[in-house]
This record gives C-alpha cells, structure tokens and sequence, in this order.
C-alpha cells in the first residue's frame, strides 16, 4: 500500500511540474514571475511606459493597446489589455467577430464547440449591455500540446484508481467504478486544460465600445487563501 501511495503522489507532482512549464504566455512570454520583471519582458517587445500610469503603451495585433500587469502575491497571474482607441457599436462588431475567427484559425488555441459565436448585424449590444446586463465574451484555452494534458490526465486518474481499489476489483469492476473512472478522467482533463484560459470581452465607456483582452495563468490565481 505504501508503494501505491508513494505512486500516486509521484504522479500528483508530475501533473504539477508540467503544469508550472505549461503555463499561458502572452507574445511568448510566460505570464508569470514578478511584476517587475514581467514589466521589463514588455519593454523588450516594444511596449512603453506611460508616466504616471499602471500600464504600459503599444500595439498588439494591429491595435493600440493599454496593457495591465495583474499579481497575486506578487506572482503574475493575468495580463489584461484594453483597446486605446474606444470605437462605435457597429465597429466594435466587426472587431469582436474577427478576433473569434483569428483565434478559431489559431492552432494553438481550443475552445468549446457550444460557446464563441459571432455577433450578428441584428444584435442590440447597448440595449443588451445596459439593460439586460449581459456580457459579451469569448474564451479561449492555449496550449502547447493536447496530448500532454490527455496522458496526464490518464496517469493522474490510474494513480488515483490504483490507490483506492486493489487489482481483483478492477478486474471486476462494477458500473458504479466504472463511472468513477470515467469521472475521475474528466475531472482531471478539465483541470488541466482550463489553467490556460485567453479569452476577450467587450466593454463600454460613454457609449463607446473596446474590447478587454486577458491571458490568464490560473495556477497563479487567487484560490481563497
């Protein structure tokens, strides 16, 4: 039992020495580390600092952007960018639908089938923001290689399985076990895939409209502590 146990926490440290590696990065810089040495990482892709202000200046995708370093504990866990230039209902339209389809052909990103449409011509985004509240995003995952997190998850479900049932009751598993394996897999995938998140919202000020970008590191994330 004491070698079974050793295994599993073995594998527990492997998923999360792989996560560390794997984390979100933004112009291939990790976000992570320091906010001061995440701020010099920036400088060195071009983008200035603004006297006075919390953000730094640039341009991002063909766009001017205001770029925020957020910490937690003075560890990077988001980078969030905000268009510099605030433009029209119509506009804003255009530009979300086209960060959807730019991120859609992206291979480095996936997302869920059921989520990420595009806005049509119809859509009232003031009166649906103003008075319905509603929120339009999209959400993204990034990473570096899907078959990774799918064997990770296979090797974190088997160690956890192992642990808790012997060999003869594997071989002769019930429904129920069965359903916990298969739920214990997905549990583990999802926690995986979903550290990565890089998704896109659109905001107002003064009836004007911009889109709020974020890449987030949720191993960094505030978790209650």
């Amino acid at each position: 039992m004491k070698k079974v146990l050793c295994s599993f926490f073995m594998a527990l440290l492997a998923v999360v020495m792989f996560a560390q590696k794997d984390v979100t990065t933004f112009l291939g810089i990790p976000v992570d580390g320091t906010k001061s040495e995440m701020k010099k990482k920036l400088i060195s892709k071009g983008f200035e600092v603004v006297p006075g202000q919390e953000f730094l200046k640039g341009e991002f995708n063909g766009t001017d952007v205001h770029v925020y370093i957020v910490t937690n504990n003075n560890k990077v866990y988001r980078i969030m960018l905000c268009d510099a230039i605030h433009i029209s209902e119509a506009h804003i339209k255009v530009r979300f639908n086209k960060l959807i389809e730019q991120f859609k052909k992206n291979k480095r990103y996936s997302f869920f089938d059921d989520s990420n449409h595009t806005l049509s011509d119809d859509v009232d985004i003031s009166y649906e923001m103003n008075i319905q509240n509603k929120e339009f995003e999209a959400v993204f995952f990034q990473h570096s290689d899907i078959k990774k997190i799918d064997t990770l998850a296979h090797r974190a479900t088997r160690e956890r399985i192992l642990a808790k049932y012997t060999k003869e009751q594997l071989a002769n598993s019930t429904e129920e076990m069965n359903q916990e394996i298969e739920e214990s897999y997905i549990k583990h995938w999802h926690d995986l895939y979903e550290k990565n998140p890089v998704w896109f919202t659109i905001s107002s000020f003064k009836d004007k409209y911009y889109i709020t970008m974020y890449y987030d590191n949720e191993y960094n994330r505030a978790n209650g502590e």
